[in-house]
C-alpha cells in the first residue's frame, strides 16, 4: 500500500453478536489435524462434532425465530480431518478422512433427508487424507493430500488425472490459486512448492517457508503471483509471510504474532485483501489488509473471543450484509457453540458501497473438467454484489444428483436437534453406521470401507438394501457410572507394563493392579467397596520380581495368578474378607520356564489348568493341582505376543512377533498341525509325538500382521474364527478375522482403525458376538459386531471419553442390569481411578425382557472338566443360564438372529440351563449389580 494513501478499511470494526445470535450446545469436537474443522457455503454449516467420523450440518440462515436444527451425518469410520463446499453447488460436500478414502456427499434442502450414503467414493489412500479442495473455475475437479501425496481427481470418473512429486515429508497443506492454475503445497520438510498440474508433476518453484517444521498453512490472494503462509519460526513463534511467485527466493514481507503451540489459520478473502488469522487454542483473532506494495501487511483490527477458538471459516460473499457494509464474516468453532463474527465498516450512508464490494465470481463453472485439464483457462464469471442488480442464477452440479424430496407421509430421518435446547452432557459416540473392511484373504494389505451415514429411509426393507447389513448394536451408548461406584486415590500405579500384560485384571469380586514399587507388588481392591482409598500404603502381594502378567483363575475368584520378569508364576490366594495385610509367600510357585512370563490364560472349561508363554519361545501348560508342568509347546521362532483358549478348550491360539498366527491341539502335539502332501494322496495332517493321526483338516499356521510391535489374538464366534488385533508395514493398528481351520489362507477380512502407538486389546463377548477394541493410553474404545461371513465387521457405537484410560477390562455377564438393555460392563482404569462402564441399549419397552439382546449366557463361573480329566482327553460344555428376571414378560423375539441366521437351535439349546435372577445379589453387589442361579431347568 502506498504510504500516502489511506485504506479504506482503516475504520473496520470486529462485532461479536450477542449471545441469541450463537448457534449454541453443538458439541463440537477437533481432530489432531491443522485444518478448519468448519466450512460454510452459502446455505449450510458444516462441522466436525465431538464424535470421530461425525459432522453437524446447520443451516446458515435462521428462519425468523425458530431455533436452528443440527442434524448430524455419519460420514466416514475414522476422524474426518478436511471438508470442503463446492464453490458452485451449495449442497455439494467432500469430506476427507483418516479411513484414507474422500467422499462427496449431496446435502439435503427444504423436506429432504440427509443422505444415507455417499454419492462419490474417492480412493483408498495409503495414508491418511490430509487435505482436499474444490476446483474454483471447474466443477468436478478436486485436489486432495495424503502423506506426501499429492493427487488432482476427476470426481465424474473417480480417477486421478495426475499425481505430483512425492514430497519430502508430510503435506500440511495443498491450496489453488484463484484462477485455477496453479497449487501450492507447504510441507513438514519446511519447503513451499508451487505446481502447474497440466504441465509436469514435478514442483516448478520451491523455497524455504518456514524456520520451523510445525503445522503450516497457505491463502492465495486475487492472482496467482502471491499468496500468504502462516507457521512457526526458530522461537515458536507464529509467523505470517507474504510471497511473490516471481521473486521466490525470499518473502515479500514477514511479521510475528504470539507463542502458542495452536495452528495459525489464514482466512483470506481474496476479493477485499482482508486476512484474518485465527490461532486453534487461542481468544483473539487478529485482521490484515494484504496489499502488493509496502506495507503488504498493514494491521486493521482486533477481537477478543468470549470462548476458546477451535475452528474458523469465512462464509461466502454472496451472503455478506453489504447494504449494512459487513465486509467480513466469520464463524468461530468453540466447544459449545458456532459464534458469527461481522467486519464492518462504518458509512453514513445506507446503501450499496462499489468500492467495498467489488465485482466477484459467481455460481456457474467456467469450464468442464476434460476442458479445463487440456489446458482451458476460462475464467468464472463475476457478478455484482448489490443487490439491486444481483442475478439470482443458480447451478447443481451433477456429479451428484440431487435428491427427491420425501412424501408428506415420511417420518423424518435425521436426529435433528434444536440448537439451544440440545443437552451437551447427552453422550454422543462414533456414527452408528454399518462399515466393513473386507479384503482379499490372501492380501493383508489396506482395507476397503464402505461407509454409511446417520439416516432412516421411509422403510427399513429398503434402508438395508441401500446400506447392507446392520448390527442391532449400532446405537449402543457406553456410559460413566455415577461416582458412587468408583474407587478413587489410587497412587503408584505401574503404568509401563510390558505390550503383552492387559495393565490390570478383574472378576466380580475384586481387581489386581499392579504398582510401581520394587519387589513386584500387586494391589487387590474389592469392588465391594468403592469409594476413596486411604492415604496409606495398600496391603499388598509381593513376588519380589517385576510383575509381566497376571490373571483371575475363573473358577476360583479369591485365586491369583502372577507372571514375573524372574521366569516364575507365583499363585496368590485372596482372603474371603480381602486383603488385609501384606503377604509374601505364594500358595505356590511354578518354574519350568527359562525367561521372563509373557502370559497367562486359564482353560475356559477345565479346573487348575494354566497355560503360560514366556521369552524362551514355549508355551507351558501346567496342572495346578499337582503344581507341574504337563505339556509344552513349541515351534514359535520369535517372541509371543499372545495366546488365546478355543470355547470348547480343546485347541490353543497363539500370535508371534514372527509374523506367523498358529493353533496347536495341545493334547495331540506340541507343534503346529502341518501338512504332509504325497504324491496321488491327500493332504494329511501330522501331529508329532507317539504315532501320528490322519485327519482332513487344514493347516493351523497362517500369516498374521505385518507389523512387529505388538498383537493380541481371541476366538470369536463360537470358534469359528480368530480375531488378531495387531499393525500393519505402516503402523497403523488393524484387525484381522481369520477362518480358524484354514490360516494359511490368510484373512477373510482386513480393517484398518486408525494410527497409535499401543496395541489394541480385544474383550470379545460371545453372546452377543461383540468385541471391544482399545489401547492402553487410548481414550476411543472400538466395538464391532463380528460376522463369520461378510461383511464381517459392522460397526457399533464407539466410546470417548476426555482423558486416556490405563486399561480396560470386560466384567461378567451376569453384572449387567438387564432392566436397562445393559448388554456389557466394564472396568476403565484410569492415572488415578477405577470406574465401572455401562454399554446400553436404547429401547422404548424396557419393561419387556429384551431376549434379543439377552441369550443365554455361559455358566462361565463352574469348571466343566478336572484338570485329569482334560488330560486324558474328556471333553465337555457348560451349562446355559438365563438372564431373564421372572417378574419381566419376554419380549416378542425368542430366538437370536445373527446375520440372518437363527443362534440358540439344535444343541446348544439342549445344554442344562439355569434361572437367573437379576433382582437377588451376589457377593459383589453394590454398585455393581448383579445376579445368582436360583433354580436349574433341563
Amino acid at each position: 500500500m502506498n504510504r500516502f494513501k489511506v485504506s479504506k478499511f482503516r475504520h473496520t470494526e470486529a462485532r461479536p453478536p450477542r449471545r441469541e445470535a450463537w448457534i449454541s450446545n453443538i458439541r463440537a469436537g477437533t481432530t489432531p489435524s491443522c485444518r478448519n474443522h468448519i466450512k460454510s457455503s452459502c446455505s449450510l454449516i458444516a462441522f466436525n462434532s465431538d464424535c470421530p467420523g461425525v459432522l453437524g450440518i446447520v443451516p446458515l440462515q435462521g428462519q425468523g425465530e425458530d431455533k436452528r436444527c443440527v442434524a448430524h451425518l455419519g460420514c466416514h469410520s475414522d476422524l474426518v480431518t478436511d471438508l470442503d463446499f463446492s464453490p458452485f453447488d451449495d449442497f455439494l460436500l467432500a469430506t476427507g478422512s483418516a479411513d484414507r478414502t474422500v467422499k462427496l456427499w449431496r446435502l439435503p434442502g427444504p423436506s429432504q433427508t440427509l443422505p444415507s450414503a455417499p454419492g462419490v467414493v474417492l480412493g483408498p489412500e495409503e495414508l491418511p487424507v490430509e487435505v482436499l479442495q474444490f476446483h474454483p473455475t471447474s466443477d468436478g475437479v478436486l485436489v486432495s493430500a495424503s502423506g506426501t501425496t499429492v493427487k488432482v481427481w476427476d470426481v465424474a470418473n473417480q480417477q486421478p488425472l495426475t499425481e505430483l512429486a512425492a514430497h519430502g515429508d508430510l503435506v500440511q497443506s495443498a491450496l489453488w490459486s484463484r484462477d485455477g492454475a496453479l497449487v501450492g503445497t507447504v510441507c513438514k520438510d519446511k519447503q513451499l512448492r508451487i505446481f502447474d498440474p497440466r504441465a509436469k508433476p514435478q514442483a516448478s518453484q520451491s523455497t524455504e517457508a518456514h524456520e520451523n517444521g510445525r503445522d503450516s498453512r497457505l491463502a492465495w490472494t486475487c492472482t496467482q503471483e502471491h499468496l500468504v503462509s502462516t507457521g512457526f519460526n526458530q522461537m515458536h513463534e507464529h509467523e505470517v509471510k507474504l510471497w511473490d511467485t516471481r521473486l521466490f527466493s525470499s518473502a515479500l514481507a514477514s511479521l510475528t504474532l504470539d507463542t502458542s503451540p495452536g495452528c495459525l489459520l489464514p482466512l483470506l478473502d481474496p476479493d477485499s485483501g482482508l486476512l484474518v488469522l485465527a490461532g486453534k487454542g487461542e481468544r483473539q483473532l487478529y485482521c490484515y489488509e494484504v496489499v502488493p506494495q509496502q506495507p503488504a501487511l498493514s494491521p486493521v483490527t482486533q477481537c477478543v473471543l468470549e470462548s476458546v477458538l477451535r475452528g474458523a471459516a469465512l462464509v461466502p460473499r454472496q451472503v455478506l450484509a453489504v447494504m449494512s457494509c459487513e465486509v467480513l464474516r466469520v464463524l468461530q468453532l468453540s466447544d459449545t457453540a458456532i459464534v458469527p463474527i461481522s467486519y464492518h465498516v462504518p458509512r453514513k450512508a445506507v446503501e450499496f458501497h462499489e468500492d467495498l464490494f467489488p465485482d466477484t465470481a459467481s455460481c456457474v463453472p467456467a469450464s468442464e473438467p476434460h476442458s479445463w485439464w487440456a489446458g482451458d483457462n476460462q475464467q468464472v464469471q463475476k457478478v455484482s454484489l448489490n443487490p439491486a442488480c444481483r442475478p439470482h442464477s443458480s447451478f447443481t452440479s451433477r456429479l451428484v444428483p440431487p435428491m427427491e424430496p420425501l412424501p408428506d407421509t415420511a417420518q423424518p430421518a435425521v436426529t435433528k436437534t434444536p440448537v439451544g435446547d440440545a443437552d451437551p452432557s447427552e453422550d454422543f459416540s462414533s456414527p452408528p453406521s454399518s462399515l466393513t473392511s473386507p479384503s482379499t484373504p490372501s492380501s493383508l494389505g489396506p482395507s476397503l470401507s464402505s461407509t454409511s451415514g446417520i439416516g432412516t429411509s421411509p422403510s427399513l426393507r429398503s434402508l438395508q438394501s441401500l446400506l447392507g447389513p446392520s448390527s442391532k448394536f449400532r446405537h449402543a451408548q457406553g456410559t460413566v457410572l455415577h461416582r458412587d461406584s468408583h474407587i478413587t486415590n489410587l497412587k503408584g500405579l505401574n503404568l509401563t507394563t510390558p505390550g503383552e500384560c492387559d495393565g490390570f485384571c478383574a472378576n466380580k469380586l475384586r481387581v489386581a493392579v499392579p504398582l510401581l514399587s520394587s519387589g513386584g507388588q500387586v494391589a487387590v481392591l474389592e469392588l465391594r467397596k468403592p469409594g476413596r482409598l486411604p492415604d496409606t500404603a495398600l496391603p499388598t502381594l509381593q513376588n519380589g520380581a517385576a510383575v509381566t502378567d497376571l490373571a483371575w483363575d475363573p473358577f476360583d475368584p479369591h485365586r491369583l495368578a502372577v507372571g514375573g520378569e524372574d521366569a516364575r508364576i507365583r499363585l496368590w490366594r485372596v482372603p474371603p474378607e480381602g486383603l488385609k495385610e501384606v503377604l509374601t509367600t505364594p500358595e505356590a510357585v511354578l518354574t519350568g520356564h527359562m525367561e521372563k512370563i509373557c502370559s497367562l490364560r486359564f482353560h475356559p472349561l477345565a479346573a487348575d489348568v494354566l497355560a503360560s508363554s514366556s521369552y524362551d519361545l514355549s508355551v507351558r501348560i501346567w496342572d495346578l493341582q499337582a503344581g507341574v508342568e504337563r505339556l509344552k509347546l513349541q515351534g514359535h521362532r520369535d517372541q509371543i505376543f499372545s495366546l488365546a483358549w478355543s470355547p470348547d478348550g480343546q485347541q490353543l491360539a497363539t500370535v508371534c512377533r514372527d509374523g506367523r498366527v498358529r493353533v496347536y491341539r495341545p493334547l495331540s502335539s506340541p507343534e503346529p498341525l502341518q501338512v504332509s502332501t504325497r504324491a496321488g494322496e491327500w493332504p494329511q495332517i501330522w501331529f508329532r509325538g507317539p504315532g501320528w493321526v490322519s485327519q482332513d483338516v487344514s493347516q493351523q499356521e497362517g500369516p498374521g500382521p505385518e507389523g512387529g510391535r505388538g498383537a493380541r489374538i481371541v476366538w470369536v464366534c463360537d470358534g469359528r474364527c480368530l480375531l488378531v488385533s495387531g499393525f500393519d508395514s505402516r503402523s497403523e493398528r488393524q484387525i484381522l478375522l481369520y477362518e480358524a481351520e484354514s490360516l494359511a489362507g490368510g484373512p477373510l477380512a482386513v480393517l484398518g482403525l486408525d494410527v497409535a502407538p499401543s496395541t489394541l486389546l480385544p474383550s470379545y463377548d460371545s453372546d452377543t458376538g461383540l468385541v471391544l477394541l482399545t489401547g492402553k493410553g487410548d481414550t476411543r474404545v472400538f466395538l464391532y459386531e463380528l460376522l463369520p461371513e461378510s461383511p464381517f465387521f459392522l460397526e457399533c457405537n464407539s466410546f470417548t471419553s476426555a482423558d486416556p484410560h490405563k486399561g480396560f477390562a470386560l466384567l461378567p455377564k451376569t453384572e449387567c442390569d438387564v432392566r436397562e438393555v445393559e448388554f456389557m460392563r466394564c472396568l476403565r482404569l484410569r492415572q488415578s481411578s477405577l470406574e465401572p462402564v455401562a454399554f446400553r441399549l436404547p429401547r422404548v419397552r424396557k419393561e419387556f425382557f429384551q431376549d434379543d439382546v439377552f441369550p443365554d449366557t455361559a455358566v462361565s463361573w463352574e469348571p466343566v472338566l478336572s484338570a485329569e480329566a482334560w488330560l486324558q482327553g474328556a471333553t465337555g460344555q457348560p451349562r446355559l443360564l438365563s438372564l431373564q428376571p421372572p417378574d419381566m414378560s419376554p419380549g416378542a423375539l425368542r430366538d437370536c438372529v445373527w446375520g440372518g441366521s437363527e443362534m440358540g437351535a439344535g444343541e446348544r439349546d439342549r445344554r442344562p440351563r439355569l434361572k437367573f435372577h437379576s433382582c437377588w445379589r451376589t457377593e459383589s453387589s453394590g454398585p455393581f449389580k448383579g445376579g445368582v442361579a436360583a433354580s436349574t431347568t433341563l
